[in-house]
């Protein structure tokens, strides 16, 4: 049993793995709170037993490089885990106890200590987490701003979790937004264009309105009330269809519930072992949908009485109407200068009732639209809040990291620097606008942001903005005219421009970005960095890769026997240095026939003293002949 080191800080920690079942079937790994080594040959089950720890966490990094990483780890859970099972004991930063288990065909499940099992879900619950590298990974993070943001956000994942989270939230309110938003400004543009008419369909109406002579007042009033009449009957008929619809609905709606419920649960699983709980469901889900019906019948009774009492005061419009009708053509039979224009004024008030129709519809279009702009600009307003508090928990961490970590490194963040996405949006969107769309594309992004090129559509850029940038003047109509679709500009405003992280280290005089290192220096610079303090466990396959032994020793080891007292750390290593020099709290050495893995020994450095000579240093004799030649 390995003795465990007395914690100077509470950070999460994996207590112990086990496996039943396919490669490592028996296996149980006691793990040590500061710095564990996994020792062997190669193919002994090192790999196996972290990407295992990883699954069973279903710990993988987001975005596309994430999804690679899952693919390959199921693969190998398949391969080796068969239809076994994983079980990690945990411990949380706040004491508490939990196991984890997993299958390879099914989903984490967070057991108690006791073993009984909760509502807890592992990778959403936030409740414990782990940094997991394999061997490519450390390098990959070198190549990848994704991956290097990713790696910040580690560091403050609980803050960055609850802002992203926000983020989320808002991003969704305003694309609701902009889908109620598009619809309303077409319509309105539609109406618009429609009543443009109106003040010609006026000027008709008050060019029929002289005829008459002495008896023009009397008959103008006389056809007003006749347009009158016509609105009257259509906003009768318009409350009649409204309660119509929702009757209908309800009707519709009868029952649909309650035949839902019959289908809900097979006869079989009534008879299954469960069959008693959900029984109960179905009698509890039985009983609400003959509790909706009432209310549906209900509400119905109650709509139908008013739409019997709204077609009572129908009829009693309608006999008005009709007297008023019958007066309206004694008048216009009386005077015969009248009657030429009667029925043409008739058309003319038609038409323009059906226009202040659409005039009303306009009115409260226009409102609604108003209210949708004032909850879009308060929610970008949100927006533009969240994303600099991520910026400003990413900027400090960066400072940290520089000021702390022991290599020449420096990490900088440049707030929205990473205007890929806005620019592959802007791609597509100038797609088949008769330019060089990728190359327009980039321009744009490079040198204006969401809201200032929204702002240079809508204004026709009258500043010319888009001169100023580069564009031709055949091209700046294109732009503008590809831009212009209201659906492209709200997804265009609300775009996130991403932080661009920017590690560096220094070589000689000169500092160099991470894109442009070596393989070995993309190692050097980006280690250090992981193994700064933290509460997750950190999980490394093979980190001695593309390092020298020298900064092993001088980095390496250094870090490692001053923050494994505060942070747990799981390494898969092939160099002595690491656990030696190290002082790992615990060595595990595996060993494999080839078809089945176990664990060798363990314990701490001096236990496992002669598997380290063997495995790491080649063996006494070779050990002994180094040091003679190197005449130490």
């Amino acid at each position: 049993m390995i003795e465990t080191t007395t914690r100077a800080t509470q950070c999460h920690r994996i207590k112990s793995m086990s496996v039943v079942g396919g490669f490592l079937d028996g296996l149980t790994v006691n793990l040590a709170d500061g710095l564990n080594c996994l020792i062997g040959h190669r193919g002994t089950g090192k790999t196996t037993v972290l990407e295992f720890v990883r699954y069973a966490l279903d710990g993988f990094p987001n975005g596309e490089a994430g999804q690679a990483c899952r693919r390959r780890v199921e693969n190998l859970v398949k391969r080796n885990l068969g239809d076994g099972r994983i079980r990690l004991a945990v411990q949380t930063r706040d004491g508490l106890d939990y196991i984890v288990d997993r299958t390879a065909s099914g989903e984490p499940m967070v057991l108690a200590a006791d073993g009984q099992p909760t509502d807890i879900t592992i990778n959403s619950g936030g409740i414990f987490s782990a940094d997991v590298f394999s061997q490519n990974e450390v390098e990959d993070i070198a190549d990848s701003p994704e991956s290097q943001l990713a790696l910040i956000d580690t560091f403050v994942a609980e803050e960055i979790g609850s802002v992203q989270a926000s983020i989320a939230t808002v991003t969704a309110r305003l694309q609701a937004n902009a889908k109620a938003i598009v619809p309303a400004q077409e319509t309105l543009a539609r109406l618009a264009d429609e009543l443009s008419t109106l003040p010609s369909v006026g000027a008709k109406i008050e060019g029929l309105s002289g005829v008459g002579g002495e008896n023009a007042q009397e008959i103008n009033q006389a056809q007003t009330h006749k347009a009158m009449r016509q609105r009257e009957q259509e906003a009768v008929e318009t409350a009649d269809a409204l309660l119509g619809e929702y009757i209908d609905w309800l009707n519709e709606g009868m029952g649909q519930f309650t035949t839902s419920v019959e289908n809900l649960v097979a006869e079989d699983i009534l008879n299954g072992p469960n069959g008693h709980l959900l029984q109960a469901v179905l009698d509890r889900m039985r009983k609400v949908g003959e509790e909706l019906d009432g209310i549906f019948r209900q509400a119905g009774a109650r709509l139908t009485a008013d739409q019997n009492a709204l077609a009572t005061d129908a009829t009693e419009l309608k006999r008005l109407h009709h007297e008023q009708e019958l007066r309206f053509r004694d008048l216009i039979t009386r005077h015969k200068e009248a009657q030429g224009q009667a029925t043409e004024r008739a058309e003319w008030e038609t038409k323009r009732n059906d226009l202040l129709a659409k005039q009303r519809q306009q009115a409260e279009l226009a409102e609604r639209l108003d209210g949708l702009n004032r909850q879009r600009r308060d929610l970008n307003d949100q927006l533009t809040d969240l994303r600099d508090q991520r910026f400003g928990l990413r900027l400090s961490v960066a400072e940290r990291i520089t000021q702390t970590v022991s290599s020449p490194i420096r990490l900088r963040v440049e707030q929205d620097g990473n205007r890929a996405r806005y620019a592959s949006m802007l791609v597509d969107a100038l797609r088949g606008a008769g330019l060089h769309h990728k190359t327009v594309a980039r321009k744009i992004a490079e040198a204006l942001s969401p809201a200032e090129l929204v702002e240079v559509v809508r204004c026709g850029d009258e500043g010319g903005q888009l001169s100023r940038i580069g564009l031709n003047d055949s091209q700046v109509p294109k732009v503008l005219s590809a831009l212009a679709d209201p659906a492209v500009l709200l997804e265009i405003e609300a775009v996130d421009m991403v932080d661009l992280p920017r590690i560096e280290l220094q070589d000689g005089e000169e500092w160099k970005d991470s894109l442009s290192l070596s393989t070995g220096q993309k190692c050097t610079t980006i280690l250090p960095i992981l193994l700064l303090e933290s509460e997750n466990p950190l999980l490394v396959d093979q980190p001695e890769d593309n390092l020298d032994n020298r900064f092993i020793y001088d980095t390496v080891v250094d870090s490692l026997r001053r923050v494994k007292t505060n942070r747990q750390i799981i390494f898969i290593t092939h160099n002595p240095n690491i656990p030696v020099l190290g002082d790992a709290d615990g060595v595990f050495v595996l060993t494999s026939d080839g078809t089945q893995a176990r664990l060798l020994n363990s314990g701490n450095v001096d236990d496992c003293r002669e598997e380290i000579i063997n495995l790491l240093e080649g063996g006494e004799a070779a050990f002994v002949q180094r040091k003679e030649r190197y005449n130490y």
